[in-house]
Protein backbone atom coordinates (compact mmCIF):
# COMPACT_ATOMS: atom_id res chain seq x y z
CA UNK A 1 0.00 0.00 0.00
CA UNK A 2 1.34 3.59 -0.93
CA UNK A 3 1.25 6.29 2.11
CA UNK A 4 0.83 9.72 0.45
CA UNK A 5 3.21 12.28 0.38
CA UNK A 6 4.67 14.73 3.40
CA UNK A 7 1.07 14.11 5.10
CA UNK A 8 1.99 10.67 5.90
CA UNK A 9 5.90 11.07 6.58
CA UNK A 10 4.83 13.97 9.02
CA UNK A 11 3.40 11.40 10.97
CA UNK A 12 6.34 8.98 10.73
CA UNK A 13 8.33 11.56 11.84
CA UNK A 14 6.85 12.77 14.87
CA UNK A 15 5.41 8.80 15.95
CA UNK A 16 9.44 8.11 15.94
CA UNK A 17 11.36 11.45 16.85
CA UNK A 18 13.01 9.98 19.58
CA UNK A 19 14.57 6.71 17.30
CA UNK A 20 15.51 9.53 14.58
CA UNK A 21 17.23 11.42 16.78
CA UNK A 22 19.18 8.64 18.44
CA UNK A 23 20.03 7.93 15.08
CA UNK A 24 21.55 11.60 14.48
CA UNK A 25 23.22 11.58 17.87
CA UNK A 26 24.77 8.22 16.67
CA UNK A 27 26.25 9.93 13.51
CA UNK A 28 27.09 13.42 14.26
CA UNK A 29 28.22 12.89 18.27
CA UNK A 30 26.23 15.83 19.93
CA UNK A 31 22.78 16.24 21.22
CA UNK A 32 22.38 19.80 19.74
CA UNK A 33 23.67 18.52 16.45
CA UNK A 34 21.46 15.85 16.55
CA UNK A 35 18.93 18.17 17.16
CA UNK A 36 19.36 20.76 14.34
CA UNK A 37 20.01 17.54 12.49
CA UNK A 38 16.15 16.54 13.09
CA UNK A 39 14.88 20.00 12.56
CA UNK A 40 16.78 20.19 9.17
CA UNK A 41 14.97 16.84 7.91
CA UNK A 42 11.42 18.01 9.34
CA UNK A 43 11.84 21.26 6.79
CA UNK A 44 12.67 18.80 4.46
CA UNK A 45 9.98 16.35 4.76
CA UNK A 46 7.61 18.86 4.74
CA UNK A 47 8.98 20.15 1.66
CA UNK A 48 7.77 17.06 0.04
CA UNK A 49 4.70 17.28 -2.37
CA UNK A 50 1.34 15.74 -1.55
CA UNK A 51 1.60 14.04 -4.62
CA UNK A 52 4.87 12.33 -4.04
CA UNK A 53 4.25 8.40 -3.52
CA UNK A 54 6.19 6.67 -0.41
CA UNK A 55 6.25 3.13 0.15
CA UNK A 56 7.92 3.20 3.72
CA UNK A 57 7.36 6.76 5.15
CA UNK A 58 9.41 5.60 8.46
CA UNK A 59 12.59 4.21 6.41
CA UNK A 60 12.42 7.40 3.97
CA UNK A 61 12.91 9.29 7.27
CA UNK A 62 15.47 7.46 8.19
CA UNK A 63 17.17 7.79 5.21
CA UNK A 64 16.68 11.69 5.63
CA UNK A 65 17.82 11.90 8.99
CA UNK A 66 21.16 9.90 8.27
CA UNK A 67 21.87 11.84 4.86
CA UNK A 68 21.66 14.83 6.57
CA UNK A 69 23.15 13.69 9.61
CA UNK A 70 26.26 12.39 7.33
CA UNK A 71 26.35 16.11 5.89
CA UNK A 72 26.20 18.22 9.16
CA UNK A 73 29.35 15.40 10.43
CA UNK A 74 31.16 16.41 6.92
CA UNK A 75 30.60 19.79 7.81
CA UNK A 76 31.84 19.85 11.45
CA UNK A 77 34.46 17.54 10.41
CA UNK A 78 36.00 19.90 7.67
CA UNK A 79 35.82 22.79 9.47
CA UNK A 80 37.11 21.18 13.06
CA UNK A 81 40.45 20.40 10.33
CA UNK A 82 40.31 24.28 8.87
CA UNK A 83 40.27 25.66 12.21
CA UNK A 84 42.90 23.18 13.72
CA UNK A 85 45.12 24.31 10.68
CA UNK A 86 44.41 27.96 11.17
CA UNK A 87 45.68 27.25 14.83
CA UNK A 88 48.55 25.79 13.83
CA UNK A 89 49.61 28.54 11.58
CA UNK A 90 49.31 30.77 14.25
CA UNK A 91 51.91 28.91 16.25
CA UNK A 92 54.87 28.93 13.26
CA UNK A 93 57.32 31.09 14.08
CA UNK A 94 57.77 33.75 11.38
CA UNK A 95 61.06 33.56 9.61
CA UNK A 96 63.25 36.64 8.99
CA UNK A 97 65.92 35.79 7.10
CA UNK A 98 69.55 37.12 7.92
CA UNK A 99 71.91 39.69 6.22
CA UNK A 100 73.74 36.85 4.73
CA UNK A 101 70.43 35.29 3.34
CA UNK A 102 69.16 38.82 2.04
CA UNK A 103 73.06 39.63 0.54
CA UNK A 104 72.93 36.06 -1.05
CA UNK A 105 69.46 36.60 -2.66
CA UNK A 106 70.36 40.27 -4.14
CA UNK A 107 73.18 38.21 -5.51
CA UNK A 108 71.03 35.48 -7.41
CA UNK A 109 68.28 38.21 -8.55
CA UNK A 110 71.40 40.38 -10.12
CA UNK A 111 72.48 36.98 -11.38
CA UNK A 112 68.98 35.81 -13.01
CA UNK A 113 68.66 39.77 -14.29
CA UNK A 114 72.12 39.68 -16.21
CA UNK A 115 71.20 36.38 -17.92
CA UNK A 116 67.71 37.12 -18.50
CA UNK A 117 68.89 40.83 -20.12
CA UNK A 118 71.88 38.45 -22.29
CA UNK A 119 68.56 36.53 -23.82
CA UNK A 120 66.66 37.93 -27.16
CA UNK A 121 64.04 40.67 -26.62
CA UNK A 122 61.45 38.32 -27.22
CA UNK A 123 62.67 35.81 -25.23
CA UNK A 124 62.83 38.02 -22.19
CA UNK A 125 59.42 39.76 -22.70
CA UNK A 126 57.67 36.18 -22.52
CA UNK A 127 60.08 35.76 -19.57
CA UNK A 128 58.73 38.65 -17.94
CA UNK A 129 55.01 37.87 -18.62
CA UNK A 130 54.89 34.28 -17.50
CA UNK A 131 56.85 34.58 -14.42
CA UNK A 132 56.40 38.41 -13.23
CA UNK A 133 52.97 39.03 -14.02
CA UNK A 134 51.64 35.51 -13.76
CA UNK A 135 50.04 35.04 -17.15
CA UNK A 136 49.15 31.81 -18.80
CA UNK A 137 51.45 30.45 -22.19
CA UNK A 138 47.93 31.46 -24.11
CA UNK A 139 48.05 34.93 -22.89
CA UNK A 140 51.64 35.77 -23.28
CA UNK A 141 51.23 33.88 -27.15
CA UNK A 142 47.97 36.45 -27.71
CA UNK A 143 49.77 39.46 -26.07
CA UNK A 144 52.98 38.50 -28.21
CA UNK A 145 51.00 37.99 -31.64
CA UNK A 146 52.75 34.47 -31.32
CA UNK A 147 51.50 30.45 -31.24
CA UNK A 148 51.68 29.04 -27.72
CA UNK A 149 54.43 26.37 -29.19
CA UNK A 150 56.13 29.32 -29.66
CA UNK A 151 56.29 30.91 -26.45
CA UNK A 152 56.60 27.56 -24.77
CA UNK A 153 59.72 27.69 -26.80
CA UNK A 154 61.02 30.96 -25.48
CA UNK A 155 60.42 30.16 -21.92
CA UNK A 156 62.33 26.94 -22.28
CA UNK A 157 65.09 28.78 -23.91
CA UNK A 158 64.99 31.26 -20.95
CA UNK A 159 65.13 28.31 -18.37
CA UNK A 160 67.79 26.42 -20.21
CA UNK A 161 70.02 29.48 -20.23
CA UNK A 162 69.15 29.91 -16.51
CA UNK A 163 70.11 26.54 -15.66
CA UNK A 164 72.94 26.84 -18.41
CA UNK A 165 74.58 29.11 -16.00
CA UNK A 166 73.89 27.70 -12.91
CA UNK A 167 75.50 24.71 -13.99
CA UNK A 168 78.54 26.51 -15.03
CA UNK A 169 79.00 28.66 -12.25
CA UNK A 170 78.70 25.36 -9.95
CA UNK A 171 81.92 24.06 -11.76
CA UNK A 172 83.71 27.25 -11.00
Amino acid sequence: MLNQGSAALRSAFVGHREPLRRAALAIVGSPERADDVLQDAYLRLHGVSEATSVRQPLHFCFRVVRNLALDHWRKASFESDLMAAQEEAEHVPATQATPEQHAISRQLLALVDRVINNLPTRTQKAFELYHLSGLTQRDIGREMGVSTGLVNALLREASDALLLHHRGAGKA
